[in-house]
């Protein structure tokens, strides 16, 4: 499997999923600068978290016009699996690859720390590796996670089983709904129409070498790699 990971200024969690795609899961990774205007070919591509362009206006607003971001639209357009995390979510949102935004959490705070998560959907080419129902330990680490959306949006997303990803906890004295960030019906993470772009604020890289405190995440990145391997029509797509 060909994955390619996106580096932003103000990236800080492309290394991650380097580390996690090359040497955990032995896949081969390409790692694209911003400025770049083409992905190469690759079967999965990967925006990862940090802080883009520091995050002036609102996080993801900037990064939504580099160069490589035309070719993503591309790539996700004619089938490609793409995941934004945390920023990386932001970014697709912005981009229109996903809808509704990402706003500042609910405390006005920046939120570092682990928290639970419900599968919510585990037909889909992110999430075969879980159960449905399954509860995740992932970490999460942002100031804009709270997810919004129209009235509209939200039922849409619910009724087709887009929303993949809940926050379930934990409960917390300054957190008695489990929600860490006020998110809307507290989604985590949502899919969008066709099925092969996922955006999730929790960062599941972090969260898949025992080393570093457990695997909960590693199923995303599996699953990805289980679709592509089972002839998926969503296969590699050249630039």
């Amino acid at each position: 499997m060909k994955v390619t990971i996106v580096t932003f200024p103000g990236s800080n969690c492309d290394r991650d999923c380097i580390y996690v795609m090359r040497d955990i899961l032995s896949c081969d990774v390409n790692n694209v600068f911003h400025k770049e205007s083409t992905l190469g070919s690759c079967d999965a591509v990967i925006v990862p978290g940090g802080f883009s362009y520091g995050d002036y206006l609102r996080a993801g607003a900037l990064a939504k016009y580099s160069p490589i971001m035309g070719d993503i639209k591309r790539f996700a357009e004619q089938g490609g699996l793409v995941i934004g995390i945390c920023n990386g979510f932001q970014i697709l949102c912005e981009v229109g690859l996903l809808p509704g935004a990402l706003v500042r959490n609910r405390s006005v705070r920046f939120i570092s720390r682990n928290v639970q998560l419900r599968v919510e959907n585990n037909d889909t080419v992110f999430t075969t590796a879980y159960e449905e129902g399954q509860q995740l330990w992932i970490p999460m680490a942002h100031a804009e996670g709270n997810y919004v959306a129209g009235e509209k949006t939200i039922h849409e997303l619910e009724e087709s089983g887009r929303v993949i990803f809940r926050y379930t906890g934990p409960e917390r004295e300054d957190v008695l709904d489990g929600n860490p960030n006020g998110s809307i019906n507290a989604i985590a993470g949502i899919m969008n129409e066709q099925g092969n772009v996922l955006g999730m604020m929790p960062h599941p890289e972090r969260a898949s070498d025992i080393r570093v405190g457990g695997t909960d995440g590693l199923g995303v990145f599996q699953s990805m790699i289980v679709s592509i391997q089972q002839n998926s029509p969503l296969a590699t797509i050249s630039a």
